[in-house]
């Protein structure tokens, strides 16, 4: 079934906690409606990063995929970036008259697409970097807070490298310039619910299979072709902690463990963001994980009048 853009909704997003099963709903509905999956997920644009990051890339099968293996692992990537490439794909998918489909997990790429945000491009401040060098790691998460009460993620608050950058960002943007003008979106929002400890246990296997597939391997790779560990501290839990692990300063169990019970935390504060998109108005369609998700997702979908391209 071909299947466009429909008068009410512009964009169709499913989105979950890691481990939820997104991608897989992402691409069943994209088969059925001849549509195309547009990545919402920070670490899956950089190349090299597969495992680490939990691309997936063998549940895509014949459907096109954008917004994964954009740039090195070494480029400095931000939600200005992403936005500016969500678009010139999103454009290109409504020109073939085809359905775009966004899925992901990172709750700041969701809203600044979802939420008509407008960014500027921060470039590094040396001057800036210089003088906050000298302050400690609270005095920086003190700094950050203060720019941005309602700080989005935690991680910023934890490796130094990111404070730094955040802070820049932060500055960098209340001198904003004249936004470019992308088209409104209208999204109809779907999202994959598990009982907690379902999902605990979802995450636990689904770690073990990336490492069996290799993940640790990925990350040593990564550091061989000149990725410092201090980079790698950037690209989140799975490569800071491997990263430790590859340093000695963690055995693998202790690593395996740590890993673990983090990422629990991190599908916590992805629910927390979630249900923040809630309460600010956007409504989720969600769908229950114990019984069939595409069957789910298609009752809510087709109520709304998706046009097929035929009668455009």
């Amino acid at each position: 079934m071909h299947m466009s853009l429909s008068n009410q909704y512009n964009l169709l997003v499913i989105l979950g906690p890691t481990a939820s099963g997104k991608t897989g709903l992402g691409v069943q509905l994209a088969r059925h409606y001849h549509g195309e999956i547009l990545s919402a997920d920070s670490r899956q644009v950089f190349k090299g990063m597969d495992l680490g990051a939990g691309k997936d890339l063998n549940e895509y099968g014949e459907i096109p995929y954008h917004l994964i293996d954009l740039v090195e692992p070494g480029s400095d990537y931000s939600v200005f970036h992403y936005q500016q490439d969500f678009f010139r794909a999103y454009q290109d998918i409504c020109q073939r008259q085809t359905l775009p489909i966004m899925v992901g997990g990172t709750g700041l790429y969701i809203d600044a697409i979802t939420q008509n945000f407008t960014l500027k491009e921060v470039p590094i401040n040396h001057e800036l970097r210089q003088s906050l060098s000298t302050l400690t790691l609270a005095q920086l998460q003190e700094k950050l807070l203060t720019l941005k009460p309602e700080q989005h993620n935690n991680t910023d608050l934890l490796v130094r490298p990111r404070l730094v950058r955040a802070i820049e960002i932060a500055l960098g943007e209340k001198e904003s310039l004249e936004p470019p003008s992308y088209p409104p979106i209208k999204p109809l929002i779907l999202g994959i619910q598990w009982p907690r400890s379902e999902l605990r246990e979802r995450i636990t296997e689904r770690l073990k299979e990336r490492f069996n597939q290799g993940m640790l391997e990925e990350v040593e790779t990564l550091h061989q072709q000149g990725v410092s560990y201090d980079r790698l501290e950037f690209f989140g839990l799975e490569y800071r902690l491997i990263a430790q692990h590859l340093k000695g300063e963690l055995n693998y169990n202790d690593m395996f463990q740590k890993l673990n019970s983090q990422i629990h935390q991190f599908a916590k504060r992805q629910d927390t963001w979630f249900r923040k998109m809630q309460r600010r108005g956007d409504q989720i369609h969600w769908l229950d994980a114990h019984q069939n998700l595409v069957e789910q997702a298609l009752t809510v979908v087709n109520q709304f009048n998706f046009v097929s391209p035929e009668t455009l």
